[in-house]
């Protein structure tokens, strides 16, 4: 299944958010809106968002690296192979631990800025 086309004002037609915290998930969730993202997923699991996924590939995603009890990497592998661009969040900085294969991902530190959170839906770089 192929990404979302762009909704046509050089946004991602759907982004996925993988965010446990909903206050967090919801400001996210509202910036993107606000920017032209047409389209918002939102879960709190990995099993979530490997469903959402199967259903419908996106055409972005924001990561939460530490979810509850569990990570973001094998949503991140599934991206990967589907070379859906995404961005990995974490509020624990160069102390996250990523796998080396997806360490040079790109990285947001939570909490992020409009204006870093709105580079990284611009640049949409696969990796």
């Amino acid at each position: 299944m192929a990404p979302a086309l762009s909704n046509g004002s050089g946004w991602p037609a759907d982004v996925l958010i993988v965010e446990d915290d909903p206050i967090i998930a919801i400001d996210f969730e509202d910036r993107l809106l606000g920017f032209g993202v047409t389209g918002v997923r939102t879960v709190g699991s990995v099993k979530q968002a490997l469903d959402a996924i199967a259903k419908r590939t996106p055409d972005f995603a924001l990561l939460d690296v530490e979810l509850i009890r569990e990570t973001s990497f094998a949503i991140a592998e599934r991206l990967t192979a589907l070379k859906v661009p995404f961005v990995f969040v974490t509020g624990y900085g160069a102390e996250a631990r990523i796998p080396p294969e997806l360490a040079g991902r790109p990285r947001l530190q939570k909490p992020c800025s409009s204006d870093a959170l709105e580079a990284a839906l611009k640049l949409r770089a696969v990796g």
